[in-house]
């Protein structure tokens, strides 16, 4: 069975208190439960929100060896955390951003990404189910990058 972080990054943990036009007013904990069910048993998923660049920098350095996966929403450190891109760099599994919005479609600011960069894939739009598109993705990558050793 894969193992699978999922980083939430700040202001996540307020979600159903946002613009639901945006987040789609899924809470957090209901993505959570969400992504738990659909992995059902291909997959242990274990969640994790902060709003502590270094507390998300921390959890992904011990993901190492832990997890295959890690999916990460970083919230508005997407588009400034030179640091946690250094941390997804180093992590040596499957790494998947995710976003409820369409940060392409967003404010001028938010449409560049660093983070991504450190990443295999993206995901971007669609409210909580980009959360379950971006598991059914790592799941996906994490396959194939096991055939392919």
């Amino acid at each position: 069975m894969k193992n699978i972080l999922v980083l939430n990054g700040p202001n996540l943990n307020l979600l159903e208190e946002r613009d639901p036009r945006l987040y789609g007013g899924t809470s957090l904990d209901d993505i959570e439960t969400a992504l738990v069910s659909r992995a059902g048993e291909r997959a242990r998923v274990e969640f994790f929100q902060s709003n502590s660049e270094g507390e998300l920098i921390t959890k992904l350095h011990e993901a190492r060896g832990r997890f295959g996966c890690v999916i990460i929403n970083p919230g508005g450190l997407t588009h400034y955390s030179v640091s946690l891109r250094d941390a997804l760099e180093l992590f040596e599994g499957v790494k998947i951003e995710v976003h409820l919005s369409n940060i392409l479609a967003r404010e001028r600011m938010r449409r560049r990404s660093v983070t991504a960069e450190a990443c295999d894939a993206v995901v971007a739009g669609g409210g909580a189910a980009a959360y379950e598109a971006a598991l059914e993705l790592a799941l996906l990558l994490s396959e194939r990058r096991m055939g392919a050793e």
